[in-house]
């Protein structure tokens, strides 16, 4: 990357100094990067078409240009007596002194993954990229692999090659001084949305949550969320649809999933519940993660799970892990786990409402809990240095019985 700064002068016959103007333009050079594959099929019955001739690639765009791969079966060179194959990359369009970072690559179609590899990217060239003067030069190899150890490797596979080709176009821009400044305000959508919802101008759908109605506008709805365009535009669904009743849900919970469809945020989760504690937020981040799930709003349902890996408690902990289970959320899942596998947390959570609640719908849960505990235990141990060894017969190293203690 260059930098040119152009000073102004100042004037020899003053004896103040003046102040300078400067000018400061950006030169950046890069590449412009493409991938093309050539999967080349009849290998066999490619041999022999004779020294000197070739099976071409479709042409394909990169960097502006035109590129094509150029496949020799019986080599390209007479000298050679076709004991090697050939492999090229033309540049296929008009251009005069293109420049370029080449890279050919036969895959290894076995699947481990030792693909040959003729390469420009990732090492310092003496002379630079290589530069292709006009249509239909080439750069490549004449003796890119031999023939006869081409026939008996992985990189033959059902009588087909496969090249992959990768073409770093070096393009150079300059940028001068700007002459504008031009401030871009931050996008309001969500706002503007909201204000919307909050005027009831236009709604066309109520909702009946619990004792509660809610206006909303159906075209807000379907492009928020896949459930509500199935169940209001879908196949199976009724566009003339006036009233909704919402099942299994209550209604501040509601109040939120559609402020969010609206706002794009959550609302202050104390506030919507009347109370100021951790524990209110957590209780609605829990309802709200399975109304997201419900209604594919995965955004929300992100922000759900980011909320209670942050707030995750004693009393809370067993009804987060079984909704984390429930609605696959995996992350959020092993935060749980590990939090409720430590020693001093697991005897306290074991007593509370949740653990019970996830006993009963998710009982799958308990084993891979008690294999956490075993796992934490056993490098509980081992770091502390004091680990015995028991054998099958209940004995220790020592010949001593081993009681097995019940939890």
């Amino acid at each position: 990357m260059g930098t040119t700064r152009v000073c102004g002068e100042v004037s020899s016959r003053s004896s103040k100094s003046l102040s300078q103007s400067l000018t400061v333009s950006t030169s950046t050079t890069e590449t412009v990067n493409g991938v093309h594959e050539f999967k080349i099929c009849g290998y066999s019955l490619a041999k022999g078409v004779g020294v000197g001739k070739y099976v071409a690639s479709d042409t394909f765009m990169i960097g502006g240009y035109s590129w094509a791969i150029y496949f020799y079966p019986d080599g390209k060179s007479p000298e050679d007596n076709s004991s090697y194959v050939s492999l090229f990359i033309a540049l296929a369009s008009e251009g005069a002194d293109v420049r370029a970072l080449f890279e050919l690559t036969l895959v290894d179609q076995s699947g481990n993954g030792k693909h040959k590899v003729h390469s420009h990217f990732g090492r310092a060239l003496e002379s630079g990229p290589y530069t292709l003067k006009y249509r239909g030069s080439m750069w490549g190899y004449k003796r890119f692999f031999r023939r006869s150890s081409l026939e008996s490797s992985d990189y033959l596979k059902e009588n087909s090659l496969l090249v992959r080709c990768r073409v770093g176009v070096v393009k150079s821009v300059t940028e001068g001084p700007r002459c504008y400044n031009i401030p871009v305000p931050v996008s309001n959508l969500g706002q503007q949305l909201g204000n919307l919802l909050e005027s009831g101008k236009g709604c066309d759908v109520i909702f009946q949550v619990d004792e509660e109605t809610y206006n909303a506008h159906k075209l807000v709805l379907a492009t928020r969320s896949p459930v509500f365009k199935a169940q209001l535009f879908g196949p199976l669904g009724n566009p003339n649809t006036k009233c909704i009743t919402i099942e299994d849900m209550e209604a501040p919970i509601f109040k939120a999933l559609l402020h969010f469809i609206y706002w794009d945020e959550l609302p202050d989760l104390q506030e919507l519940m009347g109370a100021d504690t951790t524990l209110a937020s957590t209780l609605v981040a829990q309802h709200l993660l399975a109304a997201a799930d419900r209604y594919a709003l995965e955004r929300l349902k992100a922000i759900c799970e980011l909320k209670l890996c942050e707030g995750i408690a004693i009393n809370t902990v067993a009804t987060t892990l079984a909704l984390a289970e429930q609605h696959h959320c995996l992350q959020l899942k092993a935060v749980c786990l590990k939090f409720v596998a430590l020693p001093e947390n697991l005897k306290a959570v074991m007593h509370t409402d949740g653990f019970d609640y996830l006993k009963k719908s998710c009982p799958s849960l308990l084993t891979e809990l008690l294999e956490y505990v075993a796992r934490l235990s056993e490098h509980s141990v081992i770091a502390s240095g004091h680990r015995k060894e028991i054998f099958a017969d209940g004995c220790d190293a020592n010949g001593r019985r081993v009681k097995p203690r019940l939890h």
